[in-house]
């Protein structure tokens, strides 16, 4: 039976497990010692996350070391950079535009200030007083 990886990132305490096994393969008591919930639960959650393709198991003797595997999670990630509005993305242009705006504005605030002027204010003519 084949789980869908966003099914089985749905629930936080597989989300825990994950968590917990990314940096390093753990075995069942040391997953179960971090959460709240029974031992036997623990193993249906590693189950479906093994069955979901996001935990490979290793026996060693008698006990099981699941280990994170990354491969299924890159899916996940590029459908999240497909559904992300293009308009919060920060492109190498806009940062280039951004990049040479900030240094025109320097330019011009040296350059004012080296005239008498300061960049943003308005000078205003000499005023002649009516009679």
């Amino acid at each position: 039976m084949h789980v869908d990886v966003f099914a089985a990132l749905a629930d936080p305490v597989r989300r825990d497990l994950l968590a917990a096994v990314a940096s390093r393969p753990m075995r069942v008591v040391d997953l179960t010692a971090r959460q709240s919930i029974s031992r036997p639960a623990i193993s249906r959650h590693l189950r479906l996350l093994t069955e979901a393709g996001l935990l490979e198991v290793e026996q060693h003797g008698r006990e099981r070391h699941y280990a994170l595997r990354a491969e299924p999670l890159r899916g996940v990630r590029k459908y999240l950079d497909n559904i992300e509005a293009p308009a919060t993305r920060l492109t190498t242009g806009a940062l280039d535009a951004l990049d040479t705006e900030v240094r025109r504005t320097s330019r011009d605030r040296r350059t004012n200030s080296s005239s008498g002027t300061r960049s943003g204010t308005r000078t205003n003519p000499p005023r002649e007083d009516i009679a």
